[in-house]
């Protein structure tokens, strides 16, 4: 994975789940199945998580928890306008054969406004227009590239088509309500074993720690 996806995806869940400590993250995106869809090397979600404590992105709390130490991340102002931003970037900008981007800002969605969340799906559906656009005034001439090649062109505007009809209808959904954005009730529930009920009880405790901290 990108450098810059990893960022976009280590913001993200931080900022779902803050405070929150780094082996709650590293088995919350394992069970995302990152090491698959998104190729994060579970060893680098640490090593990431100090990057961006160092480049002030994340605050990094050490607290004694019990009878154990424990490095707990909340994200900062900073950080949080990065992440909009690579959001925003990874969404507007189509790029049919690097999906990962746009994969990886869907998937943390909800940490956007749905105003925001449809301003730059309407600008990712205008670029996916210019790009095609773009594409047909450029038509290969009769010869100029191996058949096979052809085919392949056939298929690359096959999925661009396919995800122009996707945008649109989830725009429309977007536009009627659904899903739980940023500053909406949540539209899922966890089912009762899933480790993030834990995760919870814990924030609430770590969030009590570091105010004594102060």
């Amino acid at each position: 994975m990108a450098a810059t996806e990893t960022r976009l995806l280590l913001l993200g869940t931080v900022m779902l789940f803050e405070p929150v400590n780094g082996y709650q993250l590293r088995r919350e995106l394992l069970s995302w199945q990152v090491e698959d869809w998104a190729h994060v090397n579970p060893g680098s979600i640490y090593s990431g998580l100090a990057t961006l404590a160092k480049q002030g992105n994340l605050d990094r709390h050490d607290l004694v928890d019990g009878s154990r130490e424990v490095a707990v991340y909340t994200s900062t102002p900073l950080g949080r306008r990065e992440f909009e931003k690579l959001w925003r970037e990874a969404v507007e900008r189509p790029d049919l054969l690097s999906p990962l981007p746009f994969h990886t800002g869907m998937a943390l969605m909800p940490l956007m406004s749905r105003t925001a969340v449809r301003e730059a799906l309407q600008t990712r559906l205008a670029n996916l227009d210019a790009t095609t656009r773009d594409q047909l005034a450029h038509e290969v001439p009769a010869g100029a590239v191996p058949p096979h090649v052809l085919a392949l062109a056939d298929l690359w505007m096959g999925m661009g088509q396919t995800e122009r009809e996707w945008l649109v209808t989830l725009v429309a959904r977007v536009d009627r309500g659904d899903f739980g954005l940023r500053g909406e009730p949540a539209d899922w529930q966890a089912p009762a074993d899933d480790p993030g009920w834990q995760m919870a009880t814990d924030r609430q405790r770590y969030v009590e720690l570091i105010a004594r901290q102060r």
